[in-house]
């Protein structure tokens, strides 16, 4: 096995969900300015999370409705602007065909 790979600045840490205010105290190496006071009185550094198991929906069994960053907001124009540009191409394709048509009719009537 390698040697020195593994990271050796391990220590207590606290997680809190920003959405339901959960707190978990474990181990980790993750880096943090922040500091919060845990129920055994000591201060531990805390890293915040926007999601996690205790409000997650797969984990809860309840759908709940999570904007981050406007993330709804953005996805919802994304698929407007897709839709817009869809029917644009559709237009701008069924045009040609249309005069192709005329066209055709026209050639027709003066071969006829």
């Amino acid at each position: 096995m390698k040697k020195d790979i593994h990271p050796n600045n391990y220590r207590l840490v606290v997680f809190e969900d920003l959405n339901d205010g959960s707190r978990i105290l474990t181990r980790s190496t993750v880096k943090s300015e922040e500091t919060t006071k845990w129920e055994d009185g000591n201060e531990y550094p805390v890293v915040k999370v926007h999601i996690s198991s205790s409000s997650h929906p797969f984990y809860t069994g309840q759908e709940k409705l999570v904007d981050i960053e406007g993330r709804v907001d953005k996805f919802a124009a994304r698929r407007k602007a897709a839709e817009e540009a869809r029917a644009a191409k559709a237009a701008k394709v069924a045009k040609p065909a249309k005069t192709e048509k005329k066209d055709e009719k026209a050639t027709a009537q003066k071969i006829g």
